[in-house]
């Protein structure tokens, strides 16, 4: 048998693009920059303290394969710089020979005022004193969606110094609350350089997510304390440093979320920063008369199928995996980057691929925002091996299921749907994910940073967005959430027992469910925004953790820690791979259902909406820890119920771990026997160890 065509490797690994940017050397350094179309590109070097006056200009000289390049002694450690570039009109160029521009590579910026910027060389030598990654397996995963800023920003423990900062993230205080939860890695939202967009600062209005990329090298500088931020770019790169430093040290790893899919450079006429100078036509996705094809909703959407593009994008990934140790990505927009030159995506892009098999990112946690807004954007299990997807249809499932189902069911006196696609997304979303990508290619959420906070999930049925300054039009409108009896803030103790519940309800099944579950910063002590759902232009005490607590949140806390630690202590709730009817599949839960009565669940009960009460019953095939056996009792229509515990071959006892019913976890473990009656009073999740 013939051996297979080994694959050609994708052209822009090729050598020509290596060690863009500024490398030092001996005698100076060397700066290389790629622009296809440039018919000229210059070097200017600026004085630190007037970054305006320009000290020196030189000549980059073309090298083959669109890369230009120079080697000079005024490259040096500390040196400001900035780049212009000049080049042909035409219909898809931007060129303008005295714009200031950003090197695409650099690893420092200063700014020089809205708009503006200057580049600088850094060192970035580091000693990490030994500290490693924590490489937490991803079946022991629990991730925390979490600002940089809004997380520090008003905790009394941490000084104020340190408030809203990268050494805010590392203070003791900071690092208490994330180990006491017991969540295994922080993903941060957008920490890259970035700017607000000039439409929101003629309303006052700020980007506080971070969605609005300047450059992919360089950390946000606003981010660091004053004391960094007034040493220098090599000053905010090591607070960086020391944050991961110390997070990994408490064996809690660091996820960037990562905004490849287009910058701040906005529509045609915005502004000229870096790449639409450099060379708009190879980076940005264009029609033939140089109309964007906008597959992002912000303006434009960098051109992957270009070589120069796709490197950058690895390259800029080798580099945070590299030089700051980061252990995963979380990238937005994801299907725009497989996009091919067609603007088509294909799982199998080049560019994709070549993330999910680098052997600098293999071992790195990679996960896909698996959607965008152009033809065919919505991707949702559609990635390949190697990556994990955030799971909207896990989320919306959940939410309908303890929420919009439960509103319904009271207006109608009967609920729209069964339990069968609940359980679905309960045992892993099998119908979603390939066999061989298994359970954990699922990121399981039910809310993050785009959307109601849990608490404001169960309090609002509609988005309040006018604070936004666009009519309340922004947002979401289908938000599958339940105010269950009164719009926000209320008095009612019926309506915010029930709220607690169902968010106890949403809680738990996150933390129970086969998967990576994803928590929002804050949704442990039930944050509020006030019922708005898309705050991403509030730089402020709307979107800042409140760290002042009243009682019923530190109960919701200690809900949180409970699951957590019931998660960490039972792996037949954490699998890695789908089970298979035919044959034993180590480092997977073998599942039987039940119903109330204690018997198989029947074919007709599974999309029955009068019969929404079910037995989980899931056995553990470890690879490396003793087998575990739990049930989970899930319980979906607002009646009291008698749950029957089913009587299981080798099973003699049923010990109580957690139920949502109480307002604080008990510390009791009362322990059942098979056949015995436990009595639920409504909507519930009740767990179990079996013995």
């Amino acid at each position: 048998m013939a051996s297979p065509t080994p694959t050609a490797p994708p052209s822009f690994l090729d050598p020509a693009y290596d060690a863009l940017g500024v490398t030092l050397g001996a005698g100076g350094g060397t700066l290389r920059v790629w622009s296809e179309h440039a018919s000229s590109v210059e070097l200017v070097i600026v004085d630190p303290t007037d970054l305006d006056w320009i000290t020196a200009a030189i000549p980059l000289a073309p090298v083959g394969n669109g890369v230009w390049q120079v080697t000079t002694p005024k490259l040096a450690l500390g040196t400001h710089y900035a780049l212009r570039v000049d080049g042909p009109s035409a219909p898809r160029n931007t060129f303008n020979k005295e714009t200031l521009l950003l090197d695409p590579y650099a690893r420092g910026l200063v700014p020089v005022r809205h708009g503006e910027w200057r580049c600088v060389v850094v060192d970035g030598t580091y000693d990490w004193h030994g500290v490693e990654r924590p490489r937490t397996p991803m079946h022991r995963t629990v991730i925390y969606e979490a600002h940089t800023k809004g997380l520090t920003k008003r905790h009394p423990d941490i000084p104020p110094a340190l408030h809203g900062t990268y050494a805010g993230l590392a203070h003791p205080a900071m690092i208490s609350h994330l180990t006491s939860l017991g969540v295994t890695a922080v993903e941060l939202l957008p920490i890259h350089a970035f700017e607000t967009e000039p439409r929101l600062l003629t309303h006052g209005l700020t980007n506080y997510w971070g969605y609005n990329t300047l450059n992919f090298f360089t950390p946000h500088g606003a981010y660091a304390t004053a004391e960094a931020i007034a040493t220098g770019p090599e000053a905010v790169l090591r607070e960086v440093k020391d944050t991961v430093r110390t997070l990994h040290a408490a064996g809690i790893e660091v996820i960037l979320d990562v905004v490849y899919n287009h910058t701040s450079e906005l529509d045609i006429g915005g502004p000229r920063s870096s790449f639409r100078g450099i060379d708009n036509a190879a980076y940005y996705r264009q029609q033939p008369d140089g109309a964007y094809i906008d597959v992002t909703g912000c303006g434009n959407a960098v051109n992957t199928s270009t070589d120069a593009a796709a490197r950058l994008v690895l390259d800029s990934l080798h580099y945070w995996a590299r030089e700051v140790q980061v252990d995963g990505f979380r990238f937005d927009l994801a299907p725009t980057l497989g996009r091919d030159a067609n603007h088509v995506f294909s799982a199998e892009h080049p560019l994709l691929r070549a993330i999910a098999t680098d052997p600098k990112l293999r071992e790195l946690k990679l996960i896909a925002e698996p959607w965008d807004v152009g033809m065919d954007g919505w991707q949702t299990g559609n990635f390949g091996p190697g990556w994990s997807e955030w799971n909207d249809r896990y989320r919306d499932r959940v939410r309908n299921f303890w929420l919009s189902d439960i509103d319904y069911a009271r207006r109608a006196s009967t609920s729209p749907a069964g339990i069968g696609g609940f359980a679905t997304r309960l045992a892993g979303s099998s119908n979603t994910f390939s066999r061989e990508r298994g359970p954990l290619a699922s990121i399981n959420f039910v809310t993050a940073h785009d959307g109601f906070t849990l608490r404001d999930l169960v309090s609002y049925d509609v988005k309040h967005n006018m604070g936004n300054g666009e009519q309340n039009r922004d947002g979401a409108d289908t938000n599958r959430s339940f105010n269950h009896g009164a719009e926000g803030a209320t008095t009612d103790e019926r309506i915010l027992a029930s709220r607690r519940k169902a968010a106890r309800n949403l809680l738990g099944t996150l933390l129970l469910s086969a998967g990576v579950p994803m928590i929002t910063a804050g949704d442990e002590f039930g944050r509020t925004q006030r019922g708005n759902n898309n705050p991403y232009c509030h730089d402020s005490a709307l979107t800042w953790i409140d760290w002042e607590h009243a009682s019923w949140q530190e109960d919701l806390h200690a809900h949180a820690r409970r699951l957590i630690e019931l998660r960490r202590d039972n792996p037949a709730l954490r699998p890695q791979h789908f089970a298979d009817a035919a044959h034993p599949v180590p480092g997977s839960s073998v599942i039987d259902w039940y119903d109330e009565n204690g018997q198989t669940m029947s074919l007709e009960r599974w999309n029955d909406p009068a019969h929404r009460t079910l037995q989980y019953d899931a056995l553990s095939l470890p690879e490396h820890e003793d087998p575990n056996r739990v049930l989970l009792i899930v319980h979906g229509i607002e009646k009291p119920i008698q749950v029957t515990l089913p009587r299981v071959d080798g099973i003699t006892r049923y010990t109580s771990l957690w139920s949502s019913v109480p307002e604080r976890p008990d510390d009791e473990r009362p322990v059942y026997a098979p056949g015995d009656a436990i009595a639920l009073p409504d909507t519930a999740l009740h767990l179990f160890r079996m013995e």
